[in-house]
């Protein structure tokens, strides 16, 4: 599985590069021609493409839009990829360039993290809201049961994926074709890439949700994605922990005012602390100083 490789070492640098360049939006991935949503409606175009955040693009759709167009391409037989970038995705774009290149195959870029959402407004080119992969895990699993359509739930904490499985399954309908978890180093195991090839295929899901956390779940899919090209991928971190009730998920007034990553914080503060402080505060303020910028100094 490719490794990052930095090419900025600081923050700083991150900036600095991505001001010389702030004109210039990542390439359109070819899947935006295709998507439902650039499709048009009478004389308006339904999406109005993707919007630049760095060294990213984010697709301007609702939870609610995201949710119909995964269905509809099911219903078609063709299947997609979904990453959810939030602060941490975006500093990683900007410093490695493979794992920018990856994040840009996606066919949806949903923003998880509110100072996404504040950013695209203050360049204005504002996100309908905050999509984050956590409540997708839930509105997948409802819309694509009530379809007759399975989800496989790949990664986790031990035991976690089982047990989000069947509250998926208890409370939101959820058509379940299957649960892994594989060990740790999995990804540098031919044998255990293999056990998880034949599961899939075996089972084969409409959809797969990977809770391996960045980048590992993002590079698994990568290398994953041409086994079954008629189902979707998405990965959802720690989503399962959450689902089966081992970790706490922020207060839905966190949530809302950007603040979940405190109550993360307040939980995992060892293993959180320099993602969170040393290198999450820092790329909020790079992020949100590139916006206005692209708003108010560089476009002509």
């Amino acid at each position: 599985m490719p490794q990052a490789v930095n090419e900025y070492h600081t923050d700083a640098d991150i900036l600095a590069a991505s001001a010389t360049t702030v004109l210039d939006a990542p390439p359109i991935g070819t899947s935006c021609e295709s998507c439902p949503r650039m499709q048009s409606d009478g004389y308006q175009p339904v999406c109005p493409g993707p919007i630049p955040l760095l060294n990213t693009t984010v697709c301007p759709v609702t939870q609610q839009q995201a949710v119909a167009v995964v269905v509809e391409s099911l219903r078609l037989g063709q299947g997609g990829w979904i990453v959810t970038p939030n602060l941490d995705h975006l500093r990683r774009c900007s410093s490695a360039p493979h794992y920018a290149e990856t994040v840009r195959q996606a066919d949806l870029r949903l923003a998880d993290g509110m100072p996404l959402v504040w950013a695209s407004r203050l360049q204005g080119t504002p996100l309908p809201e905050r999509v984050a992969g956590s409540d997708l895990i839930y509105s997948l699993s409802a819309a694509l049961g009530a379809e007759g359509m399975s989800v496989f739930l790949l990664g986790g904490e031990p035991a976690t994926a089982t047990k989000a499985a069947d509250a998926l399954q208890k409370k939101h309908g959820a058509v379940v074709a299957g649960t892994h978890c594989p060990p740790m180093g999995f990804e540098q195991r031919s044998k255990e890439m293999k056990l998880i090839r034949k599961k899939l295929l075996a089972s084969q899901p409409k959809l797969v949700f990977v809770g391996l956390g960045s980048p590992k779940q993002e590079y698994l899919i990568q290398q994953l994605r041409p086994l079954l090209p008629g189902t979707w991928w998405i990965g959802v971190g720690i989503s399962f922990s959450f689902a089966c009730g081992h970790v706490r998920r922020a207060p839905a007034w966190m949530q809302r005012c950007g603040l979940e990553w405190v109550h993360r914080l307040i939980q995992e503060p060892r293993r959180l602390a320099r993602r969170y402080l040393a290198q999450g505060l820092p790329s909020a303020g790079i992020l949100l100083t590139r916006s206005i910028l692209t708003r108010f100094v560089c476009r002509p």
